[in-house]
């Protein structure tokens, strides 16, 4: 039984460290990567649709990106949308494609950028140690119910602190690398 609540635990801080890649990949970094257009949402005949289900994104250089949308009418909304947005770049279109150049970045920008990647590595901290706590609860829970022998309830325990400790271990790493990212390019 307590197995099957450390491998929901498990799942759960994976589920977290996958959602952590993402929303770092997101981020600008001074260089083209088409996943900084994730966050955009165009409004598709009346339904918000993420640009990436309506276009082609590309990133044929590496301070350029490529959209390239199925229907072409769709243009200057995605234009439009791109310019409302946080990204910081001024989308130019030749009536095909639309075409976003990545602006190198200033010291203080990445300062900024830093600041948010720690930020976000603290959210998934804080979202791994609340896992691992539900966890011992939930063993706990089995132990008083007399599911578990208390050698058992121990054995758990420290097997939840050990999944916890390579989640947190794994958010470190996965932070440090797009922070040095971020100081590098």
């Amino acid at each position: 039984m307590a197995n099957l609540t450390l491998d929901a635990a498990k799942d759960k801080m994976g589920k977290t460290t996958a959602l952590l890649k993402k929303e770092l990949a997101s981020l600008r970094a001074g260089r083209a990567n088409p996943q900084l257009l994730d966050r955009i949402v165009v409004d598709y005949y009346g339904t918000p649709t993420p640009l990436s289900r309506m276009a082609n994104i590309s990133a044929p250089e590496a301070r350029q990106l490529v959209i390239a949308p199925w229907d072409p009418k769709l243009i200057s909304t995605i234009e439009k949308e791109i310019q409302k947005s946080d990204l910081g770049m001024t989308p130019s279109n030749d009536g095909k494609i639309i075409r976003l150049t990545v602006p190198e970045l200033n010291e203080e920008r990445r300062r900024e950028l830093n600041k948010l990647v720690k930020k976000l590595a603290e959210e998934a901290k804080v979202a791994v140690r609340s896992i691992r706590r539900d966890a011992v609860e939930s063993i706990k829970k089995q132990e008083k119910a007399g599911e578990l022998t208390e050698d058992d309830r121990k054995k758990a325990e420290a097997d939840a602190q050990k999944i916890h400790d390579a989640a947190i271990k794994e958010v470190d790493a996965i932070a440090a690398e797009k922070e040095k990212e971020i100081m590098t390019v």
